[in-house]
């Protein structure tokens, strides 16, 4: 096998974009060509970022692509993957990979027929920020995590996004949009989830949009816009998740999670870098700089930003032969998470999680420094 696998972009907007710009600072990956439904969409991006133009089914059918990067909107990217998977290339895709229980189980089971890996984003767990994060918990520096905050709150996404009719229909909304990456985060860092409970509502019926082109036009509200929950983890520990578009303004902190010995300051684990902060009991402490992240050093307009970092290692995992980090299984559990937090807040009762999974393997700073050219 080649030591570089060919990468097919099936989705042109606006992420698609930072996976062609990022893409070459990894190794065992280069991007080739890109479709869309909207050719011209296709063509526009290839010109820009130099690939090849591919209709969807020429993209699935083209012999030097390995995996195809499912960009699609949620409510096809299920539908999207399994075309990818019968067309037998490995599939990595945007967040959330699915949008039930029942459409992840039925990729998994396509995969494992035909021997091919499924990947999806968020990948920014990844991130330097969030495996110091790591690396601390796991060298018990602030002891057993006990109970943890998570919020992650704004006015909404109409005001800036030219298109932001999905993001307040089935599949968007700020769990499914932004929960991927404070789930995925919470996993890695402490393991699966048992059980959750939550209370969810919509500010208002309509959302008007301020951004352009589209300015003045209304959007109807189809999905709950805040969400307040409560999630178990397997280890023991609880932790309050506060998801909201219908907040002006807040003083709430990304993460906190809190220690027998300590607590410990997790930034937006929506971005790679970010300070982190720790406390012994009550006290900050100064810590170490000898953790030289690569994926902490600015390098996309004063941002830490390394997408494409979990397409990669799953790239090497597929040459290398070992499991990738952004695995189907993984991604699934925090889908099962994030739907079951909604169907609480329908029903007002504690869910069960029905999967698992293992957290995934470490990143550190020289693991990191491996995956780069």
């Amino acid at each position: 096998m080649s030591k570089t696998l060919g990468i097919g972009i099936l989705g042109c907007g606006n992420i698609s974009a930072a996976y062609m710009r990022l893409s070459p600072l990894f190794k065992g990956i280069e991007v080739r060509a890109c479709a869309d439904i909207n050719e011209a969409a296709a063509k526009a991006r290839a010109e820009e970022f130099g690939l090849r133009a591919e209709t969807v089914d020429g993209l699935l059918a083209a012999s030097d692509i390995d995996i195809i990067v499912n960009l699609t909107v949620p409510a096809v990217h299920y539908d999207v993957s399994r075309r990818v998977l019968e067309a037998g290339k490995h599939v990595y895709s945007e967040k959330p990979f699915v949008l039930s229980l029942e459409e992840g189980e039925s990729l998994a089971a396509i995969a494992k027929e035909k021997g091919l890996r499924v990947g999806s984003a968020p990948d920014t767990f990844l991130g330097g920020a969030h495996q110091l994060a790591r690396h601390l918990i796991d060298s018990d520096a602030i002891g057993k995590v006990t109970s943890g905050t998570c919020f992650v709150q704004s006015p909404g996404m109409e005001m800036w996004h030219p298109n932001p009719d999905f993001f307040f229909q089935a599949g968007g909304g700020p769990i499914l949009d932004l929960g991927p990456y404070y789930v995925s985060n919470l996993v890695q860092l402490l393991g699966p989830v048992k059980r959750v409970c939550a209370m969810s509502s919509a500010g208002s019926e309509y959302r008007t949009i301020t951004s352009e082109p589209r300015n003045g036009e209304k959007i109807k509200v189809e999905t709950p816009t805040t969400i307040h929950a409560v999630m178990q983890f397997r280890s023991g520990a609880q932790i309050t998740y506060c998801a909201s578009w219908d907040v002006w303004q807040h003083g709430h902190s990304n993460m906190e999670l809190y220690g027998r010995s300590g607590t410990l300051h997790v930034p937006d684990p929506n971005f790679f870098g970010g300070e982190v902060r720790m406390t012994d009991k009550g006290s900050f402490v100064t810590l170490s700089e000898a953790w030289n992240h690569p994926f902490s050093k600015s390098n996309d307009r004063g941002h830490a930003n390394y997408r494409t970092a979990g397409l990669a290692d799953m790239a090497l995992a597929i040459l290398e032969n070992r499991p990738h980090r952004c695995s189907l299984e993984f991604a699934l559990h925090v889908v099962d998470v994030m739907t079951s937090i909604l169907a609480s807040g329908e029903s007002g009762t504690f869910i069960d999680i029905k999967t698992t999974c293992e957290r995934p393997e470490a990143l550190d700073p020289q693991a990191a420094k491996g995956l780069l050219v």
